[in-house]
């Protein structure tokens, strides 16, 4: 009788983050590699061209410095593969005070296809949540396919177009508009 060895695919480790404290050296550098590698793949959150490596490391502490933000960290096997932030309104806009604004939710081509994005999107709810917040908007290019493929699977409803959003490569490309309550859907918030 011959044995014969089953391959399975190994699940990566995977987690979720969100800091306040400034980025170590490592994470930093990790953080820059996995920007690059998305701006380069097309998606991004506002660059088109790759920036220095000094302004993309300026940018990201400055976004950790900022007390507005939440900088969530997506690893994959301790790696910072992605990341996202969540803006709350400034303390002079109590009116707009129960709700946040998504930005930027990332996953290095690397990491993805591993239900990754989802996984941080759901945490970033969950600590919104956590922090008071009732409502969660965003807005997004309308050739991120992918991205919007996660928001309305998770909920988020389009609630408008711009017609002049974004250019990229010379081309002008329309955004959308999205929200999701946080609260439950019979809850009139």
């Amino acid at each position: 009788m011959g044995s014969s060895l089953l391959k399975s695919k190994s699940i990566p480790t995977q987690s979720i983050e969100h800091t306040k404290t400034p980025l170590s050296l490592s994470d930093l550098n990790d953080l820059c590699d996995a920007t690059d590698s998305s701006i380069e793949d097309g998606g991004g959150f506002g660059w088109t061209d790759l920036p220095d490596r000094d302004t993309l490391e300026t940018y990201w502490q400055g976004v950790v410095a900022m007390p507005s933000r939440l900088l969530f960290l997506a690893r994959q096997e301790g790696i910072i593969c992605g990341s996202a932030q969540l803006l709350f309104a400034p303390k002079n806009n109590q009116a707009q005070g129960f709700t946040a604004k998504l930005m930027s939710l990332f996953i290095a081509p690397w990491a993805r296809q591993e239900g990754l994005a989802s996984t941080l999107l759901t945490y970033i709810e969950r600590t919104a949540r956590d922090e008071g917040i009732e409502v969660l908007n965003l807005d997004i290019r309308a050739t991120q396919h992918s991205a919007l493929k996660l928001y309305e699977n998770a909920g988020y409803i389009k609630i408008g177009e711009h017609p002049y959003y974004a250019r990229v490569n010379g081309e002008t490309i329309k955004g959308l508009y999205y929200y999701k309550k946080l609260k439950p859907q019979n809850s009139d918030l």
